[in-house]
């Protein structure tokens, strides 16, 4: 009987330990199943404002080259940041949830009332993948190290001539972006951001984000001087310039408006495919003899041409990271009405450009 009893006793553990090892096994290939280049850019997102870091970082651009010392963290529900510019003059830019302080010895401290993205692609990666997925092939390339650390890296192909592309780096266990590259299609480094020395870790004193006292009447609200700027009294002039509306003929597609960056002087308007982005600007000019033609800073885009209406000179400005063709285009479709009199879409009077069709859009 006992011998009956302990082959039960037997047969019942080998049962346990099998369904055990079976479990185990189940579960690590589910933990070792291999992510795609979406899953991992769908962890990026919340990875930005949720993990807590420290390092240094260097960003360039073109000739130019700057490294800057972050911590961050997330805490008590809020985004918590420190970035120190470490080379040149000395400054730093504080953010505390919604309010960001920029630091300057020569200007104090000075407090912006809008929420700004943290670190580059934040704002990209935070809500709009599905939309981007649209217009960008994504895939894995080789795993890499940076600063120490093992990163899987991510192509973004775009699937027209109107982008950039675009390799990034996710840190292994979190997520993290610890590099990134924006690309010509000539395989050419337009910019380049990259951690040179990183630590996940959620021990960051208070002490780090606490705000540098200051005497509160220093402090300057953005929002509260622009809207200073804007109630006072244009400044006399021999003859004021009218009012004007203004239409873009054409964007790339997939770029959608956004909200456009403020100008007192002219109007704007933005726009973004979820990770590019670039503005228009046009405002009136007079008599002032204002620089035209296209460059280019790394991936940014500067082009600049004047345009007629009426007897007024207008210049429009398109600024962002697109392609330099691409913003020539943008740039080149704008045309402007006053008093539903159709633009002179040239450069300078007595251009024998046909006149654009007069379409509908917002005065200033």
């Amino acid at each position: 009987m006992f011998d009956r009893l302990g082959s039960q006793s037997h047969h019942r553990l080998r049962w346990f330990l099998g369904l055990f090892v079976t479990w185990l096994a189940v579960s690590a290939q589910a933990a070792d199943a291999p992510k795609t280049a979406e899953d991992w850019l769908e962890q990026l997102g919340p990875a930005l404002n949720a993990t807590s870091y420290k390092g240094v970082f260097v960003y360039s651009r073109g000739d130019q080259v700057s490294s800057m010392r972050i911590a961050h963290r997330f805490h008590d529900g809020e985004v918590q940041e420190r970035l120190v510019i470490q080379d040149g003059d000395q400054g730093e830019i504080i953010r505390r949830g919604g309010r960001v302080f920029c630091i300057l010895p020569s200007h104090g401290r000075i407090q912006l009332d809008a929420v700004l993205p943290s670190g580059p692609f934040s704002e990209a990666f935070s809500s709009k993948l599905p939309p981007f997925r649209r217009w960008y092939a994504a895939r894995l390339l080789d795993d890499d190290r940076v600063a120490g650390h093992r990163a899987v890296v991510v192509a973004l192909n775009p699937k027209d001539v109107h982008r950039y592309r675009y390799r990034l780096w996710l840190e292994k266990t979190s997520g993290l972006l610890v590099k990134s590259q924006v690309l010509a299609n000539d395989d050419t480094v337009l910019e380049r951001f990259q951690f040179t020395m990183l630590e996940l870790t959620d021990d960051i004193p208070d002490s780090e984000f606490q705000i540098p006292f200051e005497d509160p009447r220093q402090a300057l609200s953005l929002d509260k001087a622009e809207a200073r700027i804007a109630a006072a009294p244009p400044p006399p002039e021999p003859s004021q310039p009218a009012k004007f509306a203004w239409s873009l003929g054409w964007h790339p597609e997939g770029f959608q408006e956004t909200p456009s960056p403020h100008s007192h002087t002219g109007q704007a308007v933005a726009f973004s495919d979820g990770l590019a982005s670039f503005s228009v600007f046009i405002a009136p000019v007079g008599n002032k003899d204002m620089p035209t033609g296209i460059s280019r800073i790394g991936a940014t885009t500067i082009f600049m041409r004047k345009m007629v209406v009426g007897d007024q000179r207008h210049l429009v400005t398109v600024v962002g990271e697109i392609p330099p063709d691409t913003a020539m285009k943008v740039g080149r479709s704008v045309f402007v009405q006053k008093n539903r009199e159709p633009a002179r879409v040239g450069a300078e009077p007595g251009s024998d450009m046909a006149a654009r069709p007069q379409a509908t859009a917002g005065s200033e």
